[in-house]
């Protein structure tokens, strides 16, 4: 199954001819989760052929332009091209007021039901879970209420070993040894002993969006050894008393929380327009994680089971 992430947008509060405000597209399994949705969004979708009817769920961190003003275009398109399928909308306090407002506004009836979650952007919380994922907000902090989102798949099925299997199993207890339990007799005796007939399970696959923020080490509980963290890095190091004073946080400092979490691969984004080259920001991250990547426009990072 894919478990993929695609940078749609990488810059900060004004953008630049070559960077698009922030969104990106995480795609599992069939699915596409839409993280954010900045200016332009919608004609990143086209030029990278991504599908926005096949979006099932958008996640709006917090009420900053940058991060919901294409929001409305995307569904008022979904509304003209037809969508049926119901959309899952999480966000921050306010963001249904001002959805209901502009569709009120340019007579806009949605063809298609949303469901709206508002979100408690100070707490650790499950607002999402389906056969194979779950998804917590993280609480940041920022001008706004603003929190990011982990993305954790769940426990896999280990995979049975039929030439090891006795032919008078039933169904259900195959079902009992694919999630771990041995098969025993009424008095609990083992029959059929789990590790003898499965293999290991693939690995459950995790991202972390850690959306803007102060440099902010109460997050780190919730980040420990996950596959891929995306985490704002506005500024280099040498601006870090600016990047405390709006509530950013510096390439270095980023890369400091993923060194800390013991994370697999950090990327990160959301660049402030006066840096043309990002490379000193990269270098400056590098020196920390060096597992470090830019969210450039179009960029692709696939975690493997």
């Amino acid at each position: 199954m894919d478990f993929e992430l695609r940078i749609l947008g990488s810059s900060s509060a004004t953008p630049s001819a070559n960077r698009h405000h922030t969104a990106q597209i995480l795609t599992i399994g069939n699915q596409y989760h839409l993280i954010d949705c900045g200016e332009g969004t919608q004609m990143q979708l086209m030029l990278y052929k991504i599908k926005h009817q096949r979006i099932c769920n958008i996640y709006i961190s917090h009420l900053h332009g940058d991060h919901y003003f294409g929001l409305v275009g995307l569904l008022s398109t979904m509304h003209l091209q037809g969508r049926q399928l119901p959309l899952r909308l999480f966000g921050p306090p306010g963001l249904s007021e001002i959805l209901t407002l502009q569709l009120r506004y340019s007579g806009t009836n949605l063809s298609f039901p949303i469901h709206f979650q508002e979100l408690d952007t100070t707490q650790y919380f499950k607002i999402y879970e389906d056969k194979q994922l779950t998804v917590h907000t993280i609480p940041m902090e920022h001008r706004v209420p603003c929190c990011g989102f982990l993305f954790r798949e769940k426990p896999k099925p280990r995979p049975l070993i039929k030439e090891k299997l006795p032919k008078s199993l039933t169904p259900p207890q195959l079902v009992r040894l694919k999630w771990g339990e041995d098969i025993k007799d009424e008095q609990g005796a083992i029959l059929v002993a789990n590790k003898e007939v499965t293999n290991e399970p693939k690995r459950s696959r995790s991202y972390a969006y850690c959306s803007d923020s102060r440099y902010k080490p109460a997050i780190l509980p919730y980040l420990h050894h996950i596959d891929l963290l995306y985490h704002e890095a506005t500024f280099a190091n040498d601006l870090c008393e600016r990047a405390e004073y709006t509530f950013h946080s510096t390439a270095r400092q980023a890369a400091q929380i993923a060194l800390a979490a013991n994370v697999r691969q950090l990327i990160i984004g959301h660049f402030s327009v006066r840096y043309k080259d990002l490379n000193p920001l990269l270098e400056e991250a590098q020196a920390v994680f060096p597992k470090t990547d830019l969210a450039i426009e179009g960029s692709i990072f696939c975690i493997r089971e």
